[in-house]
């Protein structure tokens, strides 16, 4: 059963593993508001998951230990419960989703565990697993839906109460729920008054679903570029939790999502990976109503893969007006060209790319469309330079 002085046994166990990540001020996140990191990315293993993970088999029984462990996951809570076995002399097998980040598979077998890849997703390797701990045995360290587990993500409440005792908000992402019901337990049972609110991708929301209907829901399908909250349906214990200690749940896109990667990464000098930055994509995008207020987003974890990261940061780029195609309508004559880049270069934009198509169908077969793709400020500034087209004479079309 969870208790407040089961999370605080896990705060006193986790000493010797994990690491108080800092709580950074972040100034112009959501101006109006006072938003502060909990910067969990740089947490051992890069994610929240190690502590829940090392409480839970710090629990188990010499005779547990000895049969060993089986989990699953998208590529966190594998790596956290890798660290813990190794570290107590325990063997452990990893159920992963064959789609998750080659950087999460591999960094799991670096700290000592057995891979399994599952074809499909999060449910997928959850059912593999559950096939292999009835085959074996060994003890089952289930990624959220465990009191153990959830005292272990609790001691980050504990932490933000003692770095910001005036906190009025806390944000946080959600995927099975771990996270946030250990959180708001903790910080509920200690100052009622915080305001806890969760954050989903759209495309996999089974915990907002399921509060919004007052029963546990179960998706088809998740889609979504934080492939670490991607969860088909919550658990038993962290719907019922999340039903009593959380005061409202939002979803972000992924454009979402990939805008507030960027923005960690310009502004904070911090590498989120998608389930990570879905709290300041909440922030970033007002989603909630924290104007005013102290709030605290929890960055969850680092650990993206680097070719995700750059589709991620091109995608962020697009979303917040960064980079822009523009696709012109030319006569296909020599001093078209020029007078483009001359509207271009006194508009202050920068060409990056530049790519002539004949073979698209115009008014005129004399015709034929120019895609520039330029660097640019923002979206206003992506406005301007449509109206300095149009104002040269030039024929601007949208590009879907």
């Amino acid at each position: 059963m969870l208790t407040l002085d089961k999370v605080y046994h896990a705060s006193y166990t986790l000493k010797e593993v994990v690491r108080n990540t800092d709580l950074i001020y972040s100034k112009d996140l959501n101006p109006g508001s006072e938003i502060y990191l909990k910067t969990e990315n740089l947490q051992v293993t890069g994610s929240f998951k190690v502590r829940g993970a090392y409480y839970k088999i710090s629990q188990l029984t010499e005779e547990e230990r000895k049969n060993g462990v089986i989990a699953c996951s998208a590529g966190n809570h594998a790596q956290g419960v890798a660290l813990a076995a190794t570290r107590a002399g325990i063997k452990s097998t990893i159920c992963i989703p064959d789609m998750a980040p080659i950087s999460k598979i591999e960094a799991t077998k670096r700290y000592g565990a057995h891979v399994e890849l599952v074809k499909g997703v999060y449910d997928d390797a959850y059912a593999k697993a559950i096939e292999l701990t009835e085959k074996t045995g060994a003890s089952f360290i289930h990624p959220f839906d465990d009191d153990d587990v959830i005292a272990g993500q609790g001691t980050i409440g504990l932490e933000i109460l003692e770095q910001l005792p005036g906190v009025q908000s806390v944000i946080i992402p959600i995927g099975g729920g771990g996270l946030i019901s250990g959180v708001a337990f903790a910080i509920k049972s200690l100052n009622p008054s915080v305001k806890i609110y969760g954050v989903q991708a759209g495309g996999a929301a089974s915990m907002a679903d399921s509060i919004a209907e007052n029963k546990r829901v179960f998706l088809d399908s998740v889609s979504t570029v934080a492939d670490g909250i991607a969860v088909k349906t919550p658990g038993e214990l962290t719907y019922d939790l999340c039903s009593k200690y959380v005061d409202e749940i939002v979803t972000v896109t992924d454009d979402e999502i990939s805008t507030a990667i960027l923005t960690l990464i310009e502004k904070q000098k911090l590498i989120a990976e998608g389930a990570g930055a879905v709290a300041v994509a909440a922030a970033l995008f007002n989603k909630l109503d924290i104007s005013g207020k102290k709030a605290v987003c929890i960055v969850s974890g680092g650990n993206i893969d680097v070719n995700i990261l750059s589709r991620v940061i091109a995608r962020g780029l697009m979303q917040a007006g960064r980079n822009a195609l523009l696709r012109i309508e030319l006569t296909d004559k020599p001093g078209e060209l020029a007078l483009v880049s001359k509207v271009i270069a006194e508009s202050g934009a920068n060409v990056t790319g530049v790519h002539y198509n004949r073979s698209m169908q115009t008014k005129r077969i004399t015709d034929c469309f120019l895609d520039v793709s330029v660097e640019t400020r923002d979206y206003e500034h992506v406005m301007m330079i449509h109206k300095a087209m149009r104002e040269a004479g030039l024929i601007i079309h949208e590009v879907n």
